[in-house]
């Protein structure tokens, strides 16, 4: 009887911290989304003193922040297609090989993104200054590939082990040679986990702060751009507008590969 009692009032509890929660996490970026719309640039007060479109045209007519996307866009496809291969190879390795240390290798991979990203920073400016390297473009892009890498990494280690081995033994028994059983049985098997860890290598990519300023030089990617304008005033409705759609930019890649793991989680479920 008392289970019974108190059980609705259990429920209604963590309907409000979910709910708090989700207040808590989005209540800001929605803030950013409705002072876009401010007529007046400088001062945010609430409610707003009007009602305005006219920052929307003034951010895309900024040749700057062409640049700036054009650059974070060609980072991140480029740092996301390294980190498909190498990130794919590695998992290939570890899960497929048995050898000393192997172990510590799959730690040495997956710590890039649980370091700070000022500590992976400055480690690889030192890296790039010691070797003499000029800052450009492939910098920041070895810069993103290092935790893009990790992102693939766990993604295809994770379907590798939830992968039958026995369907590779099949393949190779019936006489199909590497390519053919990594073209017709593994490749089938990973897509959905490339292709999710692609889209978040992509979003991890794309709005990446603290390793850029590292690497960029005198480049500016996307977030950077809005880093920079911070510090000028008469620029924040502009800055909203970008950091909008951003916002936009990187939810969808993640929701999609959100949408990917869950429906490939549902159909191995029902297989089995």
């Amino acid at each position: 009887m008392h289970s019974n009692s108190s059980s609705p009032k259990a429920s209604w509890a963590l309907k409000a911290a979910a709910l708090g929660t989700l207040l808590f996490l989005h209540v800001p970026m929605w803030i950013i989304f409705l002072y876009t719309f401010t007529p007046d640039e400088r001062t945010f007060t609430f409610p707003l003193p009007g009602f305005t479109t006219k920052w929307f045209g003034i951010a895309f007519q900024r040749e700057d922040l062409w640049r700036a996307l054009s650059l974070s866009f060609k980072v991140a496809a480029i740092a996301t297609l390294a980190a498909l291969v190498l990130g794919t190879l590695a998992a290939a390795a570890v899960y497929r090989s048995k050898f000393f240390g192997r172990e510590a290798i799959s730690f040495l991979l997956v710590l890039p993104i649980a370091l700070p990203g000022i500590v992976t920073g400055i480690a690889l400016r030192t890296a790039i200054g010691g070797l003499d390297i000029p800052f450009s473009f492939w910098t920041i892009v070895i810069g993103h590939a290092t935790f893009c890498v990790v992102v693939v990494y766990n993604n295809v280690l994770a379907r590798f082990r939830r992968m039958h081995g026995s369907q590779i033994e099949a393949s190779m028994d019936l006489g199909a040679n590497s390519f053919q059983t990594f073209r017709y049985v593994v490749l089938p098997n990973l897509a959905t986990a490339l292709l999710a860890g692609g889209m978040l290598a992509f979003a991890l990519s794309f709005d990446e702060v603290i390793v850029t300023t590292f690497t960029a030089g005198q480049q500016s990617t996307l977030p950077i751009w809005i880093f920079s304008q911070l510090s000028r005033p008469r620029d924040r409705p502009v800055t909203n507008v970008v950091a909008t759609f951003v916002i936009l930019l990187t939810f969808l890649p993640i929701f999609f590969a959100q949408k990917l793991s869950a429906q490939s989680s549902d159909t191995e479920g029902e297989s089995k």
